[in-house]
């Protein structure tokens, strides 16, 4: 019980539920999801940040970029998974960040 009110309370943050229902499905660099949001890379890094601690997010380098991803090695990745099941998909996010040409804006 603990575990899971840990969980819901770090995802009870719209930016970050959303962000991790996005690495549901893609892996995705700070950059994308400053343009998605509209918010400042401090910002967004605080977000990934709370996520990684957590153990809910991991990264990995590609180049000299970072990308993120859903930890799917962590202990409690089904309860995740079962909530990022539940919630409406975020493909328009990215479709529009595709269309806006910053999809992969590190570069």
């Amino acid at each position: 019980m603990d575990q899971a009110a840990a969980i819901l309370k770090l995802l009870g943050d719209k930016t970050r539920l959303t962000m991790m229902r996005i690495l549901a499905d893609h892996d995705c660099c700070v950059c994308e999801f400053v343009a998605m949001f509209d918010a400042s890379q401090p910002a967004i890094s605080q977000h990934i940040r709370k996520l990684k601690d957590a153990g809910l997010v991991k990264e990995s380098r590609r180049g000299q970029w970072v990308f993120y991803s859903l930890n799917r090695q962590y202990e409690h990745f089904e309860f995740v998974q079962l909530l990022m099941d539940a919630l409406p998909s975020q493909e328009e996010k990215l479709t529009e960040l595709e269309k806006q040409g910053k999809r992969i804006s590190c570069e």
